[in-house]
């Protein structure tokens, strides 16, 4: 009788890896409607749950991000994390607050990063392999979104620079 009902169970489908992963996800939904679990993203991944479980731990560390209008959301990352940990901790919050809002929305880091820098206590965080606890960032520290301007020490032109070089060289041609 006993194999029976297995063979009935493998007919149906009940041991095959998609009514596991349903069954999963249900499980996994069921949880995160849980209050005390509020602050766990909808779709988690992995490192998501990890981060999390270390900051309850004490061994990661709560960030508020401010941004230029004046609001700011909070994004957690390891007591050990550098600033590219960080930037990558805000684009993947980012990403995910814009997508809750407006569906999918594509952001240029690049042009993000290269306008703009993060600042603690009014010093820049140039150096993406320092870590954060070398400019006194901590657990419930506050970073802020500055503008970035390139000094003309560095090399770069502006783009009113360049476009008069190639006007230039139209007219002698």
């Amino acid at each position: 009788m006993e194999s029976g009902a297995k063979e009935e169970g493998k007919v149906l489908g009940y041991n095959s890896k998609y009514v596991k992963k349903v069954a999963l996800l249900s499980t996994l939904a069921a949880l995160l409607d849980d209050p005390i679990l509020a602050d766990v993203p909808k779709e988690p991944s992995l490192s998501n749950v990890d981060i999390l479980i270390n900051l309850e731990l004490g061994s990661a560390m709560c960030i508020s991000i401010f941004k230029l209008d004046g609001t700011f959301f909070d994004v957690a990352v390891m007591n050990s994390a550098t600033v590219k940990d960080l930037k990558l901790a805000i684009e993947k919050k980012v990403i995910e607050l814009e997508q809750s809002k407006m569906g999918h929305r594509h952001i240029s880091w690049r042009h993000v990063w290269a306008n703009f820098c993060l600042a603690h206590h009014n010093e820049k965080l140039f150096n993406d392999g320092a870590a954060l606890q070398d400019f006194g960032v901590r657990n419930n520290s506050q970073v802020h979104f500055l503008p970035y301007v390139v000094s003309k020490g560095s090399g770069r032109h502006s783009k009113s620079r360049k476009h008069r070089f190639f006007h230039g060289l139209n007219k002698h041609s």
